[in-house]
Formats: C-alpha cells, structure tokens, sequence
C-alpha cells in the first residue's frame, strides 16, 4: 500500500476517506480516482464500482464485518465511539487493524465497524501474480525462538529438533496451544529477517514478532511456494506470515502498517532433524 495524504484530515468527509483509501490500496494518486457525490455510503454508489470494472476489479461488501478479518487490506467503515460522523479506514491482518486511517477516527476512543468492503478481482484466475524466479540466494539461521503457548514469553534456543507436519519441539504450534490452529498448511514454522527487525526503532524483539527462526541475508518471500532447507531440514515456504492486530498487541506499537509483506514467511517442515544457529538457509532451485 502508499498511502495518500489528504489537505485536512480532520475536517475530511466520509467521500473524501473513501477515495483515499480506495487510492491507498490501489497505490495510485488521490487525483486518479472518481470522487462520488456527497451522500449515503459511497461504495453504494455507482462511480467507484464502475471504475473499478473498467480495472477487472470490484467492490465485495463483507457479509459479517464484526467478526471478518482478511489477510490483506479492506476498506472499513467506521464509526467513531460515543457517535459521530461515519469516516472509512483500511484494514489489514488476521484478525484485522486500522493500518490507514486519513480522518484518525481509530486514534480516539475506540470505534465500530459499520460495514466492510474488499476490493476484488472479477477473475481470480487472471489476477494470480507470477511465482516468483527461484532464489539462488542463501542466509543463515541469526536466532531460534520457542514459547510454550500464546502470550507465554519466548524462549531463545541453539538448536531444537524439528517435527514434520507439526513445528519445532517445545513450541506452541506444536502443542496445539497457540492463537491460530495447528496442524494446518503453514502452521509448523514461522520465519522472519534479521534485516526487517533491525529496521525499526527499538528493533522487533522475538517478543514482539512472535516468529520461530529469524534469519539474515535470504529474501523469505521469494520461498513462498518453494521448497527450501534449514541445514539439512526441508521445508516448504506456504505464505507470507502477515502481520495482525494479535502481533500489534504483543508489541504494544503500530506495527502492523509497516510489517505489510515484510512480516516473514509461514512454512510447513518436511523432514525430521535438528536446526541450529548458523545454519545455512538455501533455496532447493526447483
């Protein structure tokens, strides 16, 4: 996402938060998207949806927006606490948090979601982006993080003896005792960058990112889909581990705006053996 800035964010509309948002998820400039007339619910009105058209995308109105989260970014519109005028917010994360809010109605006291929107592609199979070219980069494994279940403090290990199908020993994902359900496709290892970590201000500890293995000198994305070994352990990199309202709250910041596809990746475990610090990261080149 690029964010778009608005003249006077606290004086904006409800249309004036809308198009910003629309223009922040699509990356584009304030100025290329259609400003509806002042008036009920923008995203019920017919400009914005017929220029998306003209994109092969729409505007997907979420069915129970209490309880829906997406792992990525949908348009939220919201109500400041205690009343007020409604203003439109992006959403980002399972389970989801404010990510951008022109008007900052989310930096009050509290609010509500009113209705929800995603914008979508009409053909899910023209809209797949490319696998990405094999990485023929290698890292290393910098550190190994264990926590016995959610919210429990993380423990620092030098080696741990990974599980195919189910994550390292003595870990949460293992146990069945974490946030998210076990057992699942890309539940058994999370990995996150030493880099990624190092870019913020104090630098993430294991306490804040909540991740298994952190790594230094290989893109993680770039695993995502492929086949790839922590020294002699095969996994499988099965999605970016994306960052939610959960991680924000173990952090105590706003972090979830700029962990947006930088938040490492989710990989099942392939083979049984022992993972250690300094081992060789490396992509299989299939």
């Amino acid at each position: 996402m690029k964010e778009v800035d608005l003249a006077d964010p606290m004086a904006s509309t409800e249309v004036a938060t809308f198009a910003a948002c629309v223009a922040t998820i699509l990356e584009l400039a304030l100025e290329d998207v259609p400003q509806p007339a002042e008036g009920p619910n923008p995203a019920t009105g017919w400009e914005v949806p017929r220029w998306l058209g003209g994109m092969g995308l729409g505007l997907v109105p979420v069915g129970d927006v209490a309880t829906f989260s997406w792992p990525g970014p949908w348009l939220a519109r919201v109500r400041p606490a205690g009343g007020g005028e409604i203003r439109y917010v992006v959403m980002y994360g399972v389970p989801s948090g404010a990510v951008y809010d022109p008007a900052a109605v989310t930096r009050r006291d509290g609010f509500t979601i009113v209705d929800g929107y995603v914008i979508s592609p009409g053909d899910i199979a023209l809209a797949r982006p490319p696998k990405p070219a094999p990485s023929t980069a290698s890292g290393t494994v910098e550190e190994i993080w264990v926590a016995p279940a959610a919210g429990e403090p993380a423990r620092q290990l030098e080696h741990v003896l990974a599980l195919p199908g189910l994550g390292l020993d003595g870990d949460r994902h293992v146990a069945g005792t974490g946030t998210f359900p076990s057992g699942v496709p890309g539940s058994a290892l999370t990995l996150i960058e030493a880099e990624v970590c190092e870019s913020f201000d104090p630098p993430l500890t294991a306490d804040d990112h909540r991740r298994n293995v952190v790594t230094r000198g290989i893109d993680l994305n770039a695993l995502v889909g492929r086949e790839f070994s922590i020294g002699a352990v095969r996994c499988r990199g099965m999605r970016l581990c994306e960052p939610c309202k959960v991680i924000a709250g173990y952090a105590g910041r706003p972090i979830i705006r700029p962990l947006v596809h930088r938040g490492g990746l989710r990989a099942d475990i392939l083979d049984r053996g022992s993972i250690a610090v300094g081992d060789e990261v490396s992509a299989s080149g299939e």
